[in-house]
């Protein structure tokens, strides 16, 4: 039998130390899923995921109980990945010949997830987060816009750019084909 949401966090505010680790395991892949997809790296994703962990038991006494717990935490998910993405945005980039040289190592057969990854970290962070709760976390549109603080037409067309975004490099990668081109060729 499943505990509720409610129920296990009552428990660790209680200072049940069991509780603690049963919220943990339930709520970690999601978690790190929103990292790691936002953040493009493992490590960072790891390190970024214990980070909102911390503020999640930190803060875990303002959680309104009459809401939903996953929204709560995916908006602590977004906001540290947003930080961090602010803080590696101000490190001194690698060089374009670095880029370069990196792409060209890539492999010819990666598969789809592996191409939608370094499409997803190609878009503006905003997309990324949009797109990541939308189809991810299967949020609406009005949750997203309430977690990321912006009206439900900002998500919609933010939603529609990271769609556009991310078709258009799985094209230019020539993981999907490009139907204008091949309609024009008839």
């Amino acid at each position: 039998m499943t505990v509720s949401d409610a129920v296990l966090v009552q428990c660790c505010l209680n200072s049940d130390e069991a509780a603690v680790r049963a919220f943990v395991e339930r709520f970690q892949g999601r978690i790190f899923g929103v990292c790691y997809r936002m953040l493009g790296h493992r490590e960072d994703a790891e390190d970024v995921a214990q980070d909102v962990f911390l503020r999640v038991f930190r803060h875990l006494h303002r959680w309104d109980s009459q809401r939903p717990l996953n929204p709560w935490l995916m908006t602590i998910a977004i906001n540290r990945c947003r930080s961090f993405l602010q803080q590696r945005a101000r490190l001194p980039s690698p060089s374009e010949f670095v880029e370069t040289a990196a792409a060209a190592d890539a492999p010819d057969s990666a598969d789809l997830a592996e191409e939608l990854q370094l499409g997803l970290e190609q878009l503006r962070e905003e997309y990324r987060a949009c797109f990541l709760l939308f189809y991810q976390e299967e949020l609406s549109c009005v949750e997203i816009g309430t977690m990321l603080d912006c009206p439900e037409g900002t998500v919609k067309t933010w939603l529609h750019r990271a769609r556009r975004e991310l078709a258009e490099f799985l094209r230019r990668r020539g993981v999907v084909p490009d139907v204008q081109s091949d309609l024009q060729r008839v």
